[in-house]
């Protein structure tokens, strides 16, 4: 750990790995917006390839405009609705179910265009009624088919990268750095003839890390278990470094009960430690501050640099950075953050999780 280490979800498979879903959530703002612009731009390309005169060439694209927003947005809301009965389904059934519904619909809002046509007196519908209807349930059917084989290709890109980062994953956490697991064990060593009791203590707080560490990666911690294994792990480290490593805690009004990946605190941690204290003759303070705002858990570790020497050039490497990044991103999408910097000669680690965090 370097100290200057500077998919919608919806219909899931059940036997995919980390939840790949085969259909985007139409409940979700993203999605439906996605379909709005969409639409909108299907309804630019039919109105330049039919239309010759320029000059009604914008109440041709009002009206094609019209009919595709209210079949894109009609579908969007009824697929939002069947969504947990969708779930249930094989994603074939369910694919050929949402396409049926597409070309249904597309069908109703197309003979609902002839009825209001027939009731105004301004003709706005040139087309002979049959061939209107064809147009409009044949264009339906013909994207349809095209975003949903786009949809599958997409699945299976996802499902064969969920496997990879799922592989990946589980050889991280089931990582924990030599030197630290060598340094415990000498620590026991020395606390067993001069204090067996602290010498348990060490060993169960040790135990409890690579209990965590072994663990499933698709189990969620709270945030009150990562705090409780970072103070484990602390603990262990001020065993060994004694006054040397001094550590303060500053939380207020956190929400322990907040989901988030397990040993994300541990390993940020054991980085400050690493690179910041442990290379310092005086030793070295380590600040942890937690704040939570607008349904935001914020959390810093900020840790000292040794003086007057340059940096120092431990072995060291960028995974667990990119393990934490890695499963914020899978998690949380773009909602939680990890950003490192450099702060009146320290250096800082900064995550902000959301909470409550729901993917609806």
């Amino acid at each position: 750990m370097l100290q200057n280490d500077a998919i919608e979800t919806n219909i899931i498979d059940p036997d995919s790995p980390s939840g790949v879903t085969h259909l985007p959530n139409f409940c979700a703002i993203k999605v439906v917006f996605a379909v709005v612009f969409s639409a909108e731009l299907l309804a630019v390309v039919l109105s330049l390839a039919s239309v010759e005169d320029p000059g009604v060439f914008l109440l041709e694209l009002s009206l094609v405009s019209l009919m595709i927003q209210w079949i894109a947005l009609t579908s969007t809301a009824l697929l939002c609705l069947m969504k947990n009965h969708l779930q249930r389904l094989p994603y074939h059934i369910a694919a050929m179910l949402a396409w049926g519904l597409l070309v249904m619909i597309a069908l109703l809002v197309g003979l609902m265009s002839l009825w209001l046509n027939e009731q105004t007196p301004l003709s706005l519908v040139t087309d002979q009624p049959v061939l209107l209807l064809m147009k409009t349930t044949g264009i339906a059917a013909i994207v349809g088919l095209v975003v949903l084989h786009y949809l599958y290709l997409l699945y299976r890109w996802k499902q064969q990268a969920a496997a990879k980062n799922a592989a990946r994953l589980q050889a991280l956490n089931s990582r924990i750095r030599p030197h630290f697991l060598f340094n415990s064990m000498n620590t026991i060593a020395s606390l067993t003839r001069t204090d067996p009791v602290k010498a348990e203590e060490v060993v169960e707080n040790l135990a409890d890390l690579f209990r965590v560490s072994l663990a499933a990666v698709d189990r969620q911690a709270t945030l009150g278990e990562e705090l409780e294994l970072a103070r484990q792990y602390l603990s262990i480290e001020k065993q060994r470094l004694g006054d040397r490593l001094q550590v303060v805690w500053d939380l207020q009004a956190m929400p322990e009960s907040a989901l988030m990946p397990p040993l994300v605190l541990q390993p940020l941690l054991e980085n400050a430690v690493y690179h910041g204290v442990e290379p310092a003759v005086q030793g070295g303070k380590i600040v942890i501050t937690g704040r939570y705002r607008k349904k935001r858990v914020n959390i810093s570790i900020r840790n000292s640099l040794p003086q007057n020497s340059p940096p120092a050039e431990r072995k060291g490497n960028r995974l667990a950075m990119e393990n934490i990044r890695l499963r914020f991103s899978s998690l949380y999408e773009e909602e939680a953050s990890l950003v490192e910097s450099r702060i009146e000669g320290e250096y800082q680690v900064r995550i902000v999780i959301p909470h409550p965090w729901s993917q609806e």
